[in-house]
This record gives C-alpha cells, sequence and structure tokens, in this order.
C-alpha cells in the first residue's frame, strides 16, 4: 500500500471535506432525490437525472477521500531545516532567461492550490529540486519549454513550539 505525503494541515482539509461531504451534501441530495421522486415519472425528470449524477459525484469523492486518508504519511516540514529541498520547504527561484523570480510550496498532491502557490511534489518542477540546494541549476521541461531556474532560497514552516515564542 502506497502512502500518500502530505502536511498536517492538507490532512485536517481532507478529514473536513469528507466530514461535509458525509453530514451536509449526501443528506441534502438524498432529500432532492426524494423529492424529485415525489414529482412522478422518472424517465423525464431532470431533477431527478440531476440528483442522481450528483449523488453518484459525492460518493465517489468519498471513497476516494477515504482511500487516501487511510494512506496518508503526515510529514511536519517544520520538522526541517537547511538549504536542501525536501517535502514542504517554500523555494524562491529565479528563471535564469527571463531573470523572474517565482516562489513555491512543494505539498501533496491532494494539497495543490496554484493561487497559494503550492505545487504537488508529483509536479515536474517539484521533483526537479527534490534535493537541490541553494545555488544549484535545475532544469525542468514545461509546457513553455525547458527552462532552466537558479534556487535562490530555501525555507521551512516555524516550529509550533517557535510560533508559540513569537505568538
Amino acid at each position: 500500500m502506497d502512502k500518500v505525503p502530505m502536511t498536517q494541515e492538507g490532512f485536517h482539509a481532507l478529514q473536513d471535506e469528507l466530514k461535509t461531504l458525509k453530514t451536509v451534501a449526501r443528506p441534502t441530495v438524498i432529500q432532492a432525490i426524494a423529492e424529485a421522486r415525489a414529482h412522478g415519472d422518472l424517465s423525464e425528470n431532470a431533477e431527478y437525472h440531476a440528483a442522481r449524477e450528483q449523488q453518484s459525484f459525492i460518493e465517489g469523492r468519498i471513497i476516494e477521500l477515504e482511500a487516501v486518508i487511510s494512506k496518508a504519511q503526515i510529514i511536519d516540514p517544520s520538522s526541517f531545516s537547511g538549504q536542501t529541498v525536501k517535502f514542504g520547504a517554500t523555494v524562491l527561484l529565479v528563471d535564469e532567461s527571463t531573470e523572474a523570480e517565482e516562489s513555491y510550496t512543494i505539498v501533496g498532491e491532494y494539497e495543490t492550490d496554484t493561487e497559494q502557490r503550492k505545487i504537488s511534489i508529483t509536479a515536474p518542477i517539484a521533483r526537479a529540486l527534490i534535493g537541490k540546494s541553494v545555488g544549484d541549476s535545475v532544469e525542468v521541461r514545461t509546457p513553455k519549454g525547458l527552462r532552466t531556474y537558479e534556487i535562490l532560497e530555501v525555507g521551512f514552516p516555524k516550529g509550533s513550539d517557535e510560533k508559540r515564542k513569537q505568538g
């Protein structure tokens, strides 16, 4: 059984989504199906078919989340330090051809959030960065072609002890 690496934050987010699907979404769609059935002929009942489709999506997502949660390997990146890129690192890069700086945090594939610049550990750029250090150059094949980046900084979140001291 393969483990699925993720942060504690990502694990809690998946647990919350699962709880919401089971306690809110599932009962709501069951009620919608019951109401649509009450309208009579199911063969031409669009509300019924839409509710059944939604139910199928919800049940599939519940199964997926339960499987992922059961395989979760929670990694605490606040226990890491140094200048080498590992899971949970926030990496500041510079594109060597455009001089544009970009920052990414490497997380589990179920935590990916492009708006927050969180990329999956399975993403090509993350795979290229893992194990590299500040000052190293990495080549990454992107949709725009081959890109070369230099690693400027590597950082890890502060541990809970340090957060308490700061707060």
